[in-house]
């Protein structure tokens, strides 16, 4: 989908507030309200806006211990990879997870309550997956730079 400069415009504002209202949002963007409900809902069902969520602050909310754990498999033929990425979405301590490429296979974002949590996790979910080689584990002393909003100025025509 080809994005124009008001879609981009539609994006950013979303990005920042997903709580505007239609007509805030087609205010912003000097358009009318149907143009902007019509541009939302076909970036929505082309997969460019995927949801619409709350950030929640970790920190605040009691979700002290923020680690990167690199893993390395034993298996990898696709099947073995195929289940370990469809094991490793139903922990709710992970937040995100990549394959990657160099020394290990994949790095995966883990938010829990303190150390015991951290170590319950690896120990009785991780390892008990089957088919991990190796775990790297690091752990996040501050927060410089969260994720935020995409940066979509590069797209702009």
């Amino acid at each position: 989908m080809k994005l124009d400069n008001y879609d981009l415009k539609l994006i950013e504002l979303l990005q920042e507030n997903a709580k505007l209202t239609v007509s805030e949002l087609a205010e912003a963007c000097g358009l009318s309200r149907t143009p902007v409900y019509e541009r939302m809902k076909k970036l929505e069902a082309n997969g460019v806006i995927k949801s619409y969520n709350a950030r929640i602050d970790p920190q605040t909310s009691g979700l002290q211990l923020h680690a990167f754990c690199n893993v390395s498999l034993k298996e990898h033929a696709h099947e073995f990879l195929r289940n370990f990425e469809d094991e490793i979405k139903e922990f709710p301590q992970v937040v995100a997870a990549y394959h990657t490429a160099g020394m290990f296979d994949y790095m995966i974002e883990v938010r829990c309550r303190n150390m015991e949590a951290y170590h319950d996790f690896i120990a009785s979910k991780l390892a008990g997956l089957g088919n991990i080689g190796n775990v790297q584990s690091f752990f996040i002393m501050k927060e410089i730079k969260s994720p935020g909003p995409l940066d979509l100025t590069s797209l702009r025509t």
